[in-house]
C-alpha cells in the first residue's frame, strides 16, 4: 500500500497545476448539458402528448445518465493517452520501477488515482443535478458510487488494452465505435427499450447500460431487483479489467 500511495501522490502532484480547470469544467459541462438537453429538448417534450419518459420529467430521466456517461468518457481519457505517455513517452513508470517500487504498487496506485478523479468528478455533476432538482429520493448520492463503478469497468479494460500498445491509432477507434456509439445508444438520451432488438442486446452487453439503469433507479427512489444484476456486471468488467491490466502492464514494464 506504501508503494501505491506513492503513485498516487506522484498523480496528484502533477494534478495540482491543473486542477482549476479540470474542476471548473467538471461544473460547466453537465450544467450546458442538462440546460440544452434537459429544459430545451425536455421543454418540448413535456408539451407532447405523454410529457413524460419512463414516468420521469425528462430532465429527470437524463440528468442520471450524463452522469454515468461521463464517467465512461473519462475514464476512456485517462486510460488512453495519459498511461501511454507514462509506458513510453515520458517513461514515468520506468522511473518508478527504478525505485523500490513495483509494477503491482503502479498498477494499484494508477487505479486509486482514476478512482480518485472519478469521484470528484462525479461529486461535481452530482452537486450540479441537486441543484437542477433531479434527484428524488436519498438513496441518490449512490449514483455517485455507480458512476465511478461505471467509469472504472470501462478505464480498467482499455488501460489493459492501451498497455500493449506501441502506438496510438487504436485510440481513435475506441472513440470512434465504441465510447461515441454507447453514449447515444447507452440508455442516456432515450430508453433502451424504443431501440431495435439487436442493438437492445448490444447495449446490455456494455457496462454503460447497467450504470445508467441503476443510477437513475437510484435518483428516483425507484430501485428494483434488476439492481443486483447491473451491480454484478459493473463488478465484472471493472474486475476483469483489472486482472487483464495486470497481466498487461506487467508484460509491457518487464521488457
Amino acid at each position: 500500500m506504501t508503494g501505491a500511495l506513492r503513485v498516487l501522490e506522484h498523480n496528484l502532484v502533477v494534478y495540482r497545476r491543473t486542477w482549476k480547470g479540470s474542476v471548473f469544467m467538471s461544473f460547466v459541462s453537465p450544467i450546458l448539458f442538462m440546460a440544452a438537453m434537459g429544459f430545451g429538448l425536455g421543454g418540448l417534450i413535456s408539451r407532447g402528448p405523454v410529457r413524460t419518459v419512463d414516468g420521469l420529467s425528462y430532465l429527470a430521466f437524463l440528468a442520471p445518465g450524463l452522469l454515468v456517461a461521463t464517467a465512461m468518457q473519462s475514464g476512456y481519457v485517462e486510460t488512453t493517452f495519459p498511461i501511454m505517455a507514462r509506458i513510453q513517452w515520458e517513461r514515468t513508470y520506468e522511473g518508478m520501477l527504478a525505485t523500490p517500487l513495483r509494477v503491482l504498487d503502479v498498477l494499484a496506485g494508477e487505479f486509486g488515482w482514476l478512482a480518485l478523479r472519478l469521484g470528484l468528478g462525479s461529486v461535481a455533476f452530482f452537486l450540479v443535478m441537486l441543484v437542477f432538482g433531479t434527484v428524488h429520493s436519498g438513496l441518490g448520492i449512490l449514483a455517485i458510487f455507480v458512476s465511478v463503478l461505471t467509469g472504472l469497468a470501462f478505464a480498467a479494460p482499455i488501460l489493459a488494452w492501451t498497455a500493449t500498445r506501441r502506438t496510438t491509432n487504436s485510440f481513435a477507434l475506441i472513440g470512434r465505435f465504441l465510447i461515441t456509439p454507447l453514449f447515444l445508444l447507452g440508455g442516456v438520451f432515450f430508453p433502451i427499450h424504443q431501440l431495435p432488438q439487436l442493438i437492445q442486446g448490444i447495449a446490455w452487453l456494455t457496462p454503460l447500460a447497467h450504470g445508467v439503469s441503476l443510477a437513475r433507479s437510484l435518483s428516483a427512489g425507484a430501485l428494483q431487483s434488476s439492481a443486483f444484476i447491473h451491480l454484478a456486471v459493473l463488478l465484472f468488467y471493472a474486475s476483469a479489467g483489472i486482472v487483464a491490466a495486470r497481466i498487461t502492464l506487467h508484460r509491457r514494464l518487464d521488457m
